[in-house]
């Protein structure tokens, strides 16, 4: 399940919608949502952002929010380390064959570190 996919799920639980009722709504096929939440499909366009965000009357924070899931909800995820010194290109190589082996705390760990080398880079 993808970030956004997570929100989409839970927004719909506290709205009290179904899946079917949704993608009646939204025009898409129950299977395509499914497929969107359970993160077996790519981002959702801009577009679609917007009947959704739309159809649950959402304020303009949690629209945003939502948009912002969606862009961090990419399930296969391309890392151009094009120009960059070898190490980064091996570091990239090693973290895409064995993130499904990495406990919750470690990613918690690394993501904490990246925040950090953005906020002092």
């Amino acid at each position: 399940m993808t970030p956004f996919g997570q929100a989409l799920r839970e927004l719909r639980r506290r709205k009290g919608v179904t899946q079917r009722k949704l993608a009646e709504a939204i025009g898409v096929t129950p299977a395509y949502l499914s497929a969107l939440e359970h993160g077996r499909r790519g981002r959702p366009t801009f577009e679609l952002l917007q009947r959704i965000a739309g159809y649950f009357n959402v304020i303009w924070d949690e629209a945003e929010e939502l948009f912002r899931l969606a862009d961090a909800s990419r399930p296969k995820v391309v890392l151009d380390t094009s120009g960059l010194p070898p190490a980064y290109t091996a570091f990239a190589n090693r973290l895409a064959q064995g993130i499904r082996t990495l406990p919750p705390d470690v990613i918690e760990e690394m993501d904490t570190l990246l925040k950090k080398s953005r906020l002092s880079g």
